[in-house]
């Protein structure tokens, strides 16, 4: 079910060149020193990069680390913008920052992702923010909780900011996986499902931690109809003061972005139109006999449960439920299902059917 946000399309920011897609957000992990931030600029202005990033406070986790060149960037950023006609968009933590940007004329800030993860500061942001001009992009959370994700955008929008995106970073995880935060897309679709005209960027810098995973995150990005890419390009990303191995040089980017198969939105194509709708019947048939089946089965799981309360049995058979799913996913490999999705599947039911007991053995 889409969900409501008071916005204004990206196509009335007078950001991008929408002719020629993706969006891009390019520019250093941070601005460093004025010649390194002019030298990555016009590199990426000289192929067609309209829109300029760069952090200038940096939230590190030690002290000690490089935090960033503070108010002294804003002035480089300014310079940008006179020399190059580029948009130059910053990270904000707090209204100190919204306020900087503002008296240095930024055209753009986001919100990074331990940022979003706090309401506090979100709406000390918002607050600073009220009834401006100024487009706001939030990232993800660091950990996958939609309801905070959403949460911040309605907070800005109540203040008012009515240019609102989102930036897809991906999500901290202990799992050992390639990269540096987990990509998390099932997330970025069920946002996308829930406000459609949102701008939704991906960020596959911050996602794959590694240059050599580029490509694979923003065509992925692509591949599921997002509307851009925010991605950190360096003029010498080997003496980057922060991040340097997930940057690449501007020249790298536009062979990187000329790779990138955009996927359309949609077509007037009649074949594929009339196929479609075919196929999305069979889906809503499948679906729907689906959730019959689904209602037979907590049907059933509520007798047991009437059973298992009548006799004094514990609810949970942990030992039945493992040879359960471990038959389950046997199976499920002859219909070309994953190990992943049987178990995030069945394990969902597993959870309704005991909180179905639960009420029993309650009531």
């Amino acid at each position: 079910m889409q969900r409501q946000l008071d916005i204004i399309p990206v196509s009335e920011w007078g950001f991008f060149d929408e002719s020629i897609p993706p969006l891009v957000i390019a520019g250093p992990c941070s601005a460093e020193s004025e010649l390194q931030v002019m030298m990555t600029a016009k590199g990426l202005h000289d192929f067609g990069i309209h829109v300029f990033r760069a952090g200038i406070w940096k939230p590190r986790t030690h002290p000690g680390s490089f935090e960033g060149v503070g108010v002294e960037g804003l002035r480089w950023l300014q310079k940008v913008k006179r020399e190059y006609g580029m948009k130059v968009c910053t990270e904000v933590a707090g209204e100190k920052h919204v306020y900087e940007c503002m008296k240095y004329g930024v055209d753009m800030v986001w919100i990074g992702a331990r940022t979003t993860a706090n309401p506090f500061m979100v709406q000390e942001i918002a607050d600073a923010l009220r009834d401006t001009d100024i487009p706001v992009l939030v990232k993800n959370p660091v950990n996958p909780d939609l309801d905070l994700w959403i949460g911040a955008l309605e907070r800005l929008n109540r203040a008012g900011i009515r240019k609102l995106g989102v930036v897809h970073r991906g999500f901290s995880t202990t799992q050992k996986i390639p990269y540096r935060n987990l990509p998390g897309w099932q997330m970025a679709v069920e946002l996308r499902t829930l406000f459609p005209n949102l701008p939704f960027f991906a960020d596959p810098s911050h996602m794959g931690g590694s240059r050599q995973y580029l490509k694979e995150l923003s065509q992925r990005a692509m591949d599921l109809g997002l509307d851009g890419i925010m991605i950190e390009s360096h003029c010498d990303p080997s003496c980057a003061l922060s991040d340097a191995k997930q940057q690449i040089v501007p020249s790298d980017l536009k062979v990187l972005l000329e790779s990138l198969t955009v996927r359309q939105k949609c077509t007037n194509d009649r074949e594929y139109n009339e196929n479609i709708e075919q196929l999305r019947t069979r889906i809503d048939v499948i679906d729907e006999n689906l959730l019959i089946s689904l209602g037979s089965r907590m049907e059933v799981s509520r007798k047991i449960g009437e059973f298992k309360k009548a006799h004094n049995i514990a609810i949970v058979q942990a030992q039945r439920w493992d040879e359960i799913l471990s038959d389950m996913i046997e199976k499920g490999k002859h219909y070309g299902l994953s190990e992943h999705f049987i178990t995030t599947f069945f394990n969902a039911i597993h959870d309704a059917s005991v909180a179905e007991q639960n009420k029993i053995l309650e009531g």
